[in-house]
């Protein structure tokens, strides 16, 4: 790996084209190295792990709404939209199934100086190798460049710090992941990446206080502007530049400032995309720092007994975690009990309590109205609170990736004064944990989601297509599409009229 120092230049400085950020990223995109065996083949999992989620999701209002919107703009010889048939423009069937892969939060993320959900890029690259005709091996190169771009960007640049989004990591590696699945020159990659960029950089409001189904839509949304940024760039059209490094650019304005120095790593010429192994997937369906914890709750379940004898619960834990899910955040609506399904998911407290009580969760009983309010939950969840531990921080922050770690310590006190503690590093589906996912474990995750909402025949199809991606041959992504049971689409809830 290369690691490129990135700060603001003044437009007056000399700073040639060929040390911006943007186009060092389009050179590694352009690198014909082969993609690893593993990597392909985390890929793979990965793109049933988006199935899988997105099965679980199809029926609710966000997806729903976001579908038809897509199905306002068939295209003869366009994309798929996740569960029903007919063909679509790419990058509004980017947009619906977007949505479908993140309404649940339930899909896979990687860690360190910021945050991302990598598997975001799968709908893009997906929709607009569609389109095109790309073959497997196109649409490995392209997520092989795709997840390493956003790797490597939160590695390196924490938007978190400075309450921006973390989606505009995002639209950036997207329009890399394309730029190498369509073969596409340096030059073009780097305006659309420019213009991706310039385009997804939204606060942080999104992930705070009452959060509402844009959580979902936002990485849909860079997504969709990734696509249409490389059309554009594809025509001829350019980006701000230097994006990043600018005068009045990234850095400058909604980063560090002008004096703030960023490492960003990437692979050398000829070294091998790699960085979709450092990344996860979840086990549960929520915050990805709620993993270890729902499994430490779970653990500790029998050894506590009768919750209703729990005087406290005192969660130690990272910065992260305290800050954004936890009584860190000063959000009442981290205890609301009727706060949405989005808020549940971003608040530890909650999570721990039903996951203390009930000894399992789901992603869709766990989070059921009912549930939250449940008198006996809200009573203990009101008890449970988050503090930093500098030790968890640096584990959260390390880059030996031996103790890297997202989990907490959990002291729970009694009434009767006795106290209970212990602690869990990284989720038990971590590729460090007790039960590290491998192709069984996204098997059995996509058959469980689309069980009653996929036909078994249809299950089967398409895992034996995404399971032979490298031999699939140009034109034949369309046996990436699923289609839903007529049921469940009829079950879907009726959306408001909108414009289109």
């Amino acid at each position: 790996m290369i690691n490129h120092e990135v700060y603001t230049r003044r437009s007056s400085e000399t700073f040639p084209k060929q040390g911006h950020l943007a186009y060092k990223i389009a050179q590694m995109a352009v690198d014909p190295v082969e993609v690893p065996t593993e990597s392909a083949e985390m890929i793979i999992n990965r793109i049933i792990d988006n199935a899988a989620v997105s099965a679980a999701s199809v029926a609710r209002r966000p997806v729903t709404s976001a579908r038809r919107q897509a199905q306002t703009r068939p295209l003869t010889g366009g994309s798929g939209v996740f569960g029903i048939d007919g063909t679509y423009a790419p990058e509004w069937a980017a947009w619906a199934n977007g949505v479908a892969v993140r309404e649940l939060d339930f899909h896979d993320t990687f860690l360190a100086a910021d945050y991302s959900h990598p598997g975001d890029n799968i709908p893009a690259l997906l929709a607009v190798g569609q389109r095109v005709g790309a073959s497997g091996r196109d649409l490995i190169r392209g997520l092989a460049t795709a997840y390493e771009v956003q790797v490597d960007l939160v590695r390196g640049i924490c938007l978190h710090e400075h309450k921006i989004d973390h989606v505009a990591h995002l639209g950036p590696s997207a329009a890399a992941g394309l730029g190498t699945m369509l073969g596409l020159e340096i030059e073009t990659i780097y305006q659309a990446i420019g213009q991706a960029l310039h385009l997804t950089t939204a606060t942080r409001q999104s992930r705070k206080g009452e959060i509402s189904s844009w959580k979902a839509y936002a990485p849909a949304y860079a997504g969709k502007v990734a696509v249409e940024a490389v059309d554009r760039a594809m025509r001829g059209e350019g980006a701000p530049s230097p994006i990043w490094e600018g005068e009045d650019g990234v850095i400058a304005w909604l980063l560090g400032g002008p004096k703030a120095r960023y490492t960003v790593p990437l692979p050398g010429p000829g070294e091998a995309k790699r960085g979709i192994l450092d990344t996860y997937t979840k086990e549960h369906s929520a915050e990805y720092q709620s993993q270890a914890p729902i499994d430490l709750a779970r653990r500790m379940r029998e050894r506590v007994g009768d919750t209703a004898e729990i005087e406290s619960i005192v969660l130690h834990t990272s910065h992260h975690t305290h800050y954004v899910i936890g009584t860190g955040s000063g959000d009442p609506q981290k205890f609301d009990p009727k706060a949405s399904r989005e808020t549940l998911d971003h608040s530890v407290m909650y999570i721990f309590a039903v996951a203390l009580q009930d000894g399992d969760w789901d992603h869709e009983l766990s989070y059921a109205p009912e549930r939250a309010g449940r008198a006996d939950t809200v009573e203990l969840w009101q008890k449970i609170s988050t503090v930093e531990d500098p030790e968890w921080t640096r584990r959260y922050h390390s880059a030996d990736p031996k103790e890297k770690a997202f989990g907490a310590r959990a002291v729970i006190t009694l009434k009767n004064g006795d106290v209970i503690e212990d602690e869990l590093a990284v989720a038990d589906a971590h590729p460090l944990g007790a039960r590290p996912f491998a192709r069984e474990q996204y098997v059995g995750k996509f058959t469980r989601m689309a069980d009653g909402v996929i036909d078994g025949a249809e299950q089967e199809r398409f895992l034996a297509a995404v399971t032979d991606l490298a031999t699939i041959p140009a034109g034949g992504l369309d046996a990436l599409n699923l289609r839903v049971l007529d049921d469940v689409l009829a079950s879907a809830p009726a959306t408001g009229e909108g414009i289109l």
